[in-house]
């Protein structure tokens, strides 16, 4: 097991996203948690890519449920395996409509906070608290009525929460992402504090791209910062 974890995380490390599902799928079976957890990542990592027919996108991001459940199930206290079913929970809701996708909120909220509560320097997991509070924060009035038939209490966040999760997630790991340079200045501009939307906004578009999503970042900062 230690040897496949050294080179899935090599792999993963090189952006080997095909070698590394290959690499673990063969491991699927292996009920170690650090196994599957890494497998639930690299399945969903395969259905990002551009190259993934959308039948194939479907059927890993369900397969990296499968797996992240099986990693939870293994081990409580992992803090990635909280994360990764919560990230999971959450691409499933892209294919189940809008009223599974409120439901799921509390659970995903839940997954990720205890990830925090297991590992405080995980910037991603900060990360993607701030990203679950910005969605609430931002949400359309007719999905707010949809959660309010839904819950007594619909989940509900404000854009001060999201940014509070975004700094935080910064301490914990200076630049270590895009998006959440890119979240923090969407946050700002949310928050009328242009001043501090373009020093984030700036920082998202210098952010060297070395994936497609820093691409994405790199042309979503610069539009907003033309808008400015």
């Amino acid at each position: 097991v230690e040897e496949v974890i050294e080179q899935a995380d090599y792999l993963y490390g090189s952006g080997e996203t095909e070698k590394l599902y290959r690499l673990l799928v063969q491991h699927k079976t292996s009920g170690d948690a650090e196994l599957l957890w890494r497998l639930a990542r690299a399945s969903r990592d395969l259905a990002q890519l551009s190259s993934t027919s959308a039948e194939a996108k479907k059927q890993l991001v369900y397969e990296a449920l499968e797996y992240a459940k099986q990693a939870l199930e293994k081990n409580e206290s992992n803090f990635a395996a909280h994360k990764w079913y919560a990230i999971c929970i959450s691409d499933v809701g892209d294919y189940e409509g809008i009223k599974a996708k409120i439901a799921n909120a509390f659970v995903i909220k839940e997954h990720f906070q205890r990830a925090i509560e297991l590992n405080p320097k995980d910037a991603t997991s900060i990360h993607l608290m701030g990203i679950w509070c910005y969605s609430f924060a931002d949400m359309p009035w007719y999905q707010r009525k949809i959660a309010a038939m839904l819950f007594a209490t619909p989940p509900t966040s404000t854009y001060k929460e999201a940014l509070r999760y975004f700094h935080m997630a910064e301490e914990a790991d200076p630049n270590f992402y895009s998006k959440n340079l890119l979240y923090l200045g969407k946050t700002y501009l949310k928050l009328n504090n242009k001043k501090m939307a373009l020093l984030w906004l700036s920082k998202a578009k210098e952010y060297p791209a070395h994936t497609e999503e820093d691409k994405q970042v790199q042309k979503e900062a610069l539009e907003l910062l033309n808008s400015i």
